[in-house]
């Protein structure tokens, strides 16, 4: 469970505080603010933010991987949080450095926890949603093998404006799970 290994050479790990500078760098853009419940703008909040992810694995609720290439450096992340295994369904989410986009980064750790989450966890269907302004994260979904479900009309709310959310869906028998 620790470390996962996608076919295009990308290494899923845990996240430790040695990957601060690399999770500093990625919550720098303004649009990465929204995705976390706590600022991310110095080295302690960095720290935070790996700390979380590390109890939150503890404790099995959330599974969350930096994405690293040869060189080791944290380009991205891959996070499975939401598990409800009364339903057999998680939740999905990813970024990646603004450095690391348009390599398949995204897609490729994200196909990797897909496989792990229907074989080690036993679900059957993972999810996810992008803001539908988002046609970057919609073709992460897409080469994920996530089908488009619909549009969650004002789901998200950033200050005082609301976003619609493209839903995405993958079950354990979709035949992109065949290798």
């Amino acid at each position: 469970m620790d470390e996962l290994t996608a076919p295009e050479g990308f290494l899923l790990r845990p996240w430790h505080p040695d990957d601060a500078s690399a999770v500093l760098r990625a919550f720098a853009p303004e649009e990465m603010d929204r995705q976390t419940s706590h600022p991310v703008d110095d080295r302690l909040g960095a720290l935070a933010w790996i700390a979380e992810r590390v109890r939150d694995r503890g404790a099995r609720t959330t599974y969350s991987w930096a994405v690293t290439a040869e060189e080791g450096e944290a380009l991205g992340c891959v996070e499975l949080n939401l598990v409800n295994p009364v339903h057999q369904i998680g939740w999905v989410s990813y970024w990646t450095t603004e450095s690391a986009r348009g390599r398949g980064i995204a897609p490729a750790g994200v196909r990797v926890v897909a496989r792990w989450a229907f074989g080690e966890l036993g679900l059957y269907r993972l999810e996810l949603g992008h803001r539908t302004d988002n046609p970057a994260s919609c073709r992460v979904a897409q080469r994920s093998g996530f089908a488009t479900e619909g549009v969650e009309r004002g789901k998200l709310r950033y200050g005082d404006v609301r976003y619609d959310v493209e839903r995405h869906a993958r079950l354990a028998d979709d035949d992109v799970n065949v290798d």
